[in-house]
């Protein structure tokens, strides 16, 4: 019979767990074929029920940039060469920030019922929406070169190589304002709608629909303020202009992206355990 009283004996310390924002990256990382087959899902579910199906996705965006492009054109009267390509370039990236964060809440809130049942990251329904994002961002890259193709606009081949910077950047963004949102719309349920009203007046703020030349010079300075403002030039320039963003937008793009992904994460991780009692 083999002794045991020299073996050490595993004890348990809470005190000795790692802190709660690299717990949650961890299990996130092992729970990762799972987030892999929920954005699949994600897609999926989008498509099926639609006859258009993926189509849908390509003639959405073109269907806008028939309205505004119209609207604000002609209502506005600026003058912008090439505008359905201006306009597009940055509706397509504001629409996946906007859509994605809001989206991410919106699953932690309808999926949290989830959690009392299996174990799952709290983190998973923030990333998920991100990814699906994600999908549909790049699918929309598609019509837009064929509406530059159809115009006659410059294509620019050589600056989309720089497209992946802003794009990251985009989603580490909006998925750090995704955590963040989610954690207040998990202790006061009015914040969802709060939050999609506020980002519409957030849009118009923004020189999406508009170029930057229309604001008054002792007001532009409010734009470097704007985070979306950094990246959606950033995402812009090698499509419209040709060439990568400056080193003073890129810069700006990096600190708010990983600035907002660390602070919500850490916001969100630090009420993860107290999530699926407060839905």
């Amino acid at each position: 019979m083999v002794s045991t009283q020299n073996r050490a004996v595993p004890v348990y310390d809470s005190t000795q767990t790692p802190p709660p924002f690299w717990e949650e990256l961890v299990e996130l990382w092992r729970y990762r074929d799972l987030v892999v087959q929920m954005v699949l899902r994600d897609i999926k579910v989008r498509y099926k029920r639609s006859w258009l199906g993926v189509a849908w996705t390509l003639l959405h965006p073109l269907m806008m940039m028939v309205v505004l492009t119209l609207v604000f054109s002609h209502l506005f009267r600026f003058e912008l060469a090439y505008y359905p390509v201006y306009l597009l370039s940055g509706t397509i990236l504001w629409n996946f920030f906007a859509q994605s964060s809001t989206q991410a809440m919106l699953q932690l809130i309808w999926g949290g019922s989830l959690l009392t049942h299996i174990y799952l990251p709290r983190t998973v329904f923030a990333v998920v929406a991100v990814g699906t994002g994600l999908v549909n961002l790049l699918l929309t890259l598609i019509p837009l070169a064929l509406i530059q193709w159809a115009i006659g606009a410059p294509l620019h081949p050589q600056a989309w190589a720089w497209l992946p910077i802003p794009i990251v950047l985009t989603a580490m963004f909006t998925l750090g304002v995704g955590l963040f949102v989610s954690t207040f719309a998990v202790y006061f349920p009015d914040f969802a709608d709060m939050y999609q009203v506020g980002t519409l007046a957030w849009y118009f703020l923004t020189p999406v629909l508009y170029p930057k030349s229309i604001i008054p010079e002792t007001y532009r300075w409010w734009l470097n303020l704007n985070p979306v403002y950094h990246l959606v030039e950033a995402f812009r320039m090698p499509i419209y202009y040709g060439y990568s963003a400056g080193p003073h937008t890129l810069a700006a793009a990096t600190v708010a992206a990983v600035g907002t992904l660390v602070l919500g994460w850490l916001v969100f991780t630090a009420r993860a355990h107290e999530i699926a009692y407060r839905l």
